[in-house]
């Protein structure tokens, strides 16, 4: 299987096949695309893409499926504006462009060999998807996974058959909260950081990796510090404000840090008195 490292040329723009398209939620769409002879995108897991439509424009859009899937590539999408509306309004068949992959994603070597702790809220779990699908498919390379998972809603809740996959598998613990429940739902209701304090485990073999809206970045730290978690075992992804994917038109600047090219991935150690970054 040849692989394509398109990252090498940051402005070619190689045309990808939308092989299927499913909604996730009603603003949520998964589109799974292929590149031309089945060439592999080549990505790290927590990496993105730029994604255009001609006359339409470019966004960035993090990868959600891990490179493990050589034949194909998924991305989450969420309508929010003109170009995401018009991404949504795609048929299987139809043609996009597409750059990259950019960023640094999240660091699979270091996680290697220790636990590890997958804390992700709301659209947060696109890209840490990544991440779990590698984990799982090289599952014995790791050691106690713990995922945790926190909504708006239950209706907000993305790839909801995984989930269940997950919440049934022995070498998986798998937890989830919702701010505000329904009348059929039966699990947690509260904030994430709620879930934190029941999961056991030892602090000095365990790297944890968050990804989700940044108003839940420090009261997550927080209570991961409390846990004994070392500053230089957590992980954050700071996909935010992100346009070019190449640190030239500084939408995602923090202070000499460009999201899209320093990140989208931190580690919590480097970033901690930063402004501006938690």
């Amino acid at each position: 299987m040849k692989t394509m490292a398109l990252h090498h040329c940051s402005y070619q723009v190689a045309r990808a096949k939308v092989e299927t398209v499913r909604a996730l939620t009603d603003l949520e769409k998964l589109f799974r695309l292929v590149l031309p002879d089945g060439e592999a995108l080549n990505h790290d897991p927590g990496q993105f893409v730029q994604v255009s439509l001609f006359g339409v424009g470019e966004a960035p859009i993090s990868i959600c499926s891990s490179p493990t899937q050589l034949d194909s590539f998924e991305l989450c999408v969420r309508r929010a504006g003109r170009f995401t509306t018009a991404l949504h309004q795609l048929n299987p068949g139809a043609e996009i462009g597409i750059r990259g992959p950019f960023g640094v994603g999240f660091p699979v070597i270091p996680l290697e060999g220790n636990d590890v702790m997958l804390i992700a809220g709301g659209l947060g779990l696109a890209p840490l998807r990544s991440l779990i699908h590698y984990i799982i498919d090289n599952r014995r390379d790791f050691g106690k996974v713990d995922i945790l998972l926190g909504c708006r809603d239950p209706q907000s809740m993305l790839f909801c058959d995984e989930l269940e996959v997950w919440r049934k598998r022995l070498d998986i613990n798998f937890s989830c909260s919702v701010d505000r429940g329904a009348p059929d739902w039966e699990g947690n209701v509260g904030l994430i950081t709620a879930l934190i304090p029941g999961v056991h485990l030892e602090p000095l073999k365990t790297v944890a990796v968050v990804c989700g809206p940044p108003v839940m970045y420090r009261f997550v730290i927080q209570e991961l510090l409390k846990k004994g978690i070392a500053e230089r075992h957590i992980y954050l992804s700071l996909e935010r404000h992100m346009k070019c994917g190449l640190g030239k038109c500084g939408h995602c600047q923090i202070e000499n840090l460009y999201c899209c090219r320093d990140g989208p991935v931190f580690n919590y150690a480097d970033i901690k008195n930063i402004k501006g970054a938690i």
